[in-house]
């Protein structure tokens, strides 16, 4: 019989993780063009962001335990580098110009990954 082919049983993870971002995104996005006014409720943008980071590690870790390997190690190797501006966002200062600049350098890395663990890959 010929090859079957499969996704990585982590994809849910990743379109968790590129799910979380984006709304986080639309939401900034929204109040820096002053279209929402959070003052009331800034917590949620921050909520939003602790789901990014943790969907994030939890999509990463997929290297570790998903099937098939090769496809979720793909896919986590791609997701990876988000970690970097994830991280580095709370200690560069929310309030400046860099803040966007620095959270959209993770959306290649999330697109990435989910595009990755979506794909199949032939399963040996």
């Amino acid at each position: 019989m010929g090859h079957r082919r499969t996704r990585t049983n982590a994809a849910p993870l990743f379109v968790a993780a590129t799910i979380a971002y984006a709304a986080n995104a639309a939401l900034g996005t929204a109040v820096a063009a002053r279209v929402i006014d959070t003052r009331g409720f800034r917590w949620v943008h921050h909520a939003l962001y602790v789901s990014t980071c943790i969907t994030t590690a939890a999509a990463v870790s997929a290297a570790l335990w998903a099937r098939p390997k090769a496809a979720s190690r793909r896919a986590a190797a791609s997701l990876a580098p988000a970690i970097v501006p994830l991280a580095a966002i709370p200690y560069l200062g929310t309030h400046t110009r860099r803040h966007p600049l620095v959270a959209l350098a993770a959306a290649p890395f999330l697109v990435a990954g989910l595009v990755c663990s979506r794909i199949p890959s032939d399963r040996k």
